[in-house]
C-alpha cells in the first residue's frame, strides 16, 4: 500500500521592530509568543530578526538594509514563510513580498489562520470566515500581484482590474451574508441565555493558554478540550455545576491575546456576549509566565473594550506548581525583581494591590482547590441572594 506523504512543516522567519515605547528585551518576548503562534498553526520558527526604530518604516516595516538581511537569510536557508509581529498595511506587505520573494504574513493573518484551524462548530466557522474576509478585502490587489508573479506563462496571465473588482463585489456580498447570519445566531444565543435566568452565571476569562479549560473540567467534571496550544477553546462551553446545594452555570470562553485582531472581536460578538452578561468573572492567570502582569493588563483592556470591565471578578492565579524564583545572596543589594520574589511575597503583593479577591492554585496538582471551591460557593451564594431574593430556598 502506498504510504500517504505527510504535509511538510513550514519553516518561518519572524521579525519585529523595537520602538522607544517597547524595549528590545520585550520585543524578544513578543517574538517568543509569535513563535508559539507559529507552532500552534503547524509551523516552526527558525530565526528571529529585530531592529530598533523610532517607528516601523511605512514602506517596508524595517529599514531597507535589514530587510535585505532577512531576504538573504530566507534565500540561503530555504525558509518558507516570513511572519511580522505587527499588522502590516497592504502596501507594506506588497513591498516586503517583492524583496523577500516568499509568503509574508502578519500577526493578524496568523491569528486568523489559527482560529480557522480551530473552529469546529458552524457558529465559530461563520465568525472566523467573516473576520477573514474583512481582513482580505483591502489586500486583494496585493494578492493578485503575487499570483501574477507566481503563475506566468501561456494561459496563466494574471487577472486584470476588472476581475479584481468582481472579486471585491463577491467578497462584499459574502460579508453581508455572513453578517446577517451572525445576527440570526445572536438572536438565537440571546434567547438561549434568557432561559438560564434562574441561575447565577460565572465565566472563566483570561489570556490564552493559562489553564481555563483545565479549571472548567475540574469544576464541572466535564471533558472540554484542554491542551498546551494557543486558542484551544473558540466556542463558549456552558456547564451546569453544583457546589453542595448550590447550582450555577459555568462557561469557558475564548482566550485573549496581545493585539487581538479587531475584526475577530467584532465577529465574535455573540461569543463575547456570554462574558458581558455573566454575573461573576473568574480571571485565570498563569503565574508561572514571566509576563503574567502584562497578560492581566491585556485581559482587563479587552474586557473594558467589550463593556465587561466593571463585572464582579475573582483573580485565580493558576500553575503555582510551575512558579520558579532565584534566591538572592545576602550581600546582593540590588532591588528585587519578579525573578527573585518568592511565591509568598507575590501573594502578599497581589492581595494588597488589587481590589478583587485573589486565590492561588494549581489545577494540575489540585493544590488549594478545595479552599477555592469553598470561597466560590460563598461568593456565588451572595450573588444568588442578591439577584434572586425570592428564590433562596436552597439556604
Amino acid at each position: 500500500m502506498k504510504k500517504i506523504s505527510e504535509v511538510p512543516v513550514e519553516r518561518a522567519v519572524l521579525m519585529a521592530v523595537s520602538t522607544p515605547s517597547v524595549t528590545e528585551e520585550k520585543t524578544r518576548e513578543y517574538l517568543d509568543e509569535l513563535a508559539f503562534l507559529v507552532d500552534t498553526a503547524g509551523g516552526v520558527a527558525v530565526k528571529q530578526f529585530t531592529q530598533n526604530l523610532p517607528y516601523p518604516d511605512p514602506r517596508t516595516y524595517m529599514g531597507s538594509g535589514k530587510i535585505k538581511d532577512v531576504a538573504d537569510y530566507i534565500h540561503e536557508e530555504g525558509a518558507d514563510l516570513l511572519v511580522v509581529d505587527d499588522e502590516l498595511t497592504p502596501a507594506q506587505q506588497r513591498n516586503i513580498e517583492k524583496i523577500v520573494n516568499c509568503k509574508v504574513m502578519d500577526r493578524t493573518h496568523l491569528i486568523l489562520d489559527i482560529f480557522a484551524k480551530r473552529a469546529q462548530t458552524a457558529h465559530a466557522k461563520v465568525q472566523v470566515e467573516l473576520a477573514q474576509y474583512k481582513y482580505l478585502l483591502p489586500r486583494l490587489t496585493g494578492m493578485w500581484t503575487h499570483l501574477e508573479k507566481q503563475r506566468g506563462g501561456i494561459g496563466m496571465r494574471g487577472p486584470g482590474e476588472k476581475e479584481i473588482e468582481t472579486d471585491r463585489r463577491i467578497i462584499r456580498q459574502r460579508i453581508s451574508l455572513l453578517e446577517n447570519r451572525l445576527k440570526e445566531i445572536d438572536r438565537q444565543k440571546k434567547t438561549q441565555r434568557g432561559h438560564r435566568d434562574q441561575y447565577v452565571r460565572v465565566a472563566l476569562v483570561g489570556y490564552t493558554n493559562v489553564g481555563k479549560s483545565t479549571i472548567m473540567n475540574m469544576l464541572s467534571n466535564s471533558e472540554v478540550l484542554a491542551e498546551n496550544k494557543l486558542f484551544a477553546t473558540l466556542d463558549t462551553t456552558v456547564r451546569k455545576v453544583v457546589f453542595g446545594n448550590l447550582p450555577f452555570l459555568l462557561s469557558d470562553t475564548v482566550g485573549f491575546i496581545r493585539k487581538l485582531p479587531h475584526g475577530l472581536v467584532e465577529s465574535f460578538k455573540s461569543t463575547l456576549d456570554e462574558i458581558r452578561e455573566t454575573d461573576l468573572l473568574l480571571h485565570v492567570v498563569d503565574i508561572s509566565h514571566p509576563d503574567f502582569e502584562e497578560q492581566i493588563a491585556v485581559v482587563n483592556q479587552t474586557l473594558a473594550e467589550i463593556n465587561a470591565g466593571e463585572k464582579p471578578m475573582i483573580i485565580i492565579f493558576n500553575k503555582i506548581d510551575q512558579y520558579t524564583w532565584v534566591e538572592k545572596a545576602e550581600d546582593d543589594l540590588t532591588p528585587k525583581s519578579k525573578e527573585n520574589i518568592t511565591l509568598e511575597e507575590l501573594k502578599a503583593t497581589w492581595m494588597a494591590k488589587t481590589a478583587h479577591k485573589t486565590f492561588f492554585i494549581s489545577a494540575k496538582t489540585k493544590e488549594n482547590v478545595p479552599e477555592m471551591k469553598d470561597m466560590l460557593y460563598e461568593e456565588i451564594k451572595k450573588l444568588h441572594i442578591q439577584i434572586y431574593p425570592y428564590n433562596n430556598f436552597l439556604y
